[in-house]
């Protein structure tokens, strides 16, 4: 339920929105802490795009992922903390940092496999309950990215 009354208001949505992601943050840290993962549940596209490319640059994630290349910048310093991926320098371009998984960056992202069946499983079950939240989400995003806001105010 919204905190506030107010919120009801359709003119808040994306507060909604937010309120809903930390919602999954918070209880997806509850699962990834049963399983001993302990990747920060907003780095779990970060580090799965990073196995998969097996070495790149933060600007190659950022790119991958569609975000921005400041965000990719901020979490790659914790997952090396966590001794989950390690850097080196581009030997093409002295400017650049190359990032790669390590042994346990590796193991983490095994882990995060397994988790992420039964996380479906409670997803499924979330949309039979509530209607199909990932499709409703994807459609509102689509929809927004080819007629934004402003396009859609009458005056």
């Amino acid at each position: 339920m919204p905190a506030s009354p107010d919120l009801d208001d359709i003119s808040f949505l994306g507060r909604l929105s937010e309120a809903l992601s930390h919602r999954i943050e918070e209880q997806t840290r509850a699962l990834f802490d049963e399983a001993g993962i302990v990747v920060p549940v907003r780095s779990v596209s970060l580090l799965t795009a990073l196995g998969a490319a097996g070495e790149a640059s933060a600007a190659d994630l950022a790119r991958t992922l569609g975000q921005s290349h400041q965000l990719i910048v901020q979490k790659l310093p914790a997952l090396t903390r966590l001794g989950l991926i390690a850097e080196r320098g581009d030997p093409d371009d002295a400017r650049r940092k190359l990032f790669r998984l390590t042994g346990e960056g590796r193991g983490q992202l095994a882990a995060l496999d397994a988790c992420r069946a039964r996380i479906a499983q409670a997803y499924r079950g979330l949309s039979e309950e509530v209607g199909d939240v990932h499709g409703t989400i994807i459609a509102a995003l689509e929809a927004l990215g080819a007629r934004p806001l402003s396009e859609r105010i009458q005056t």
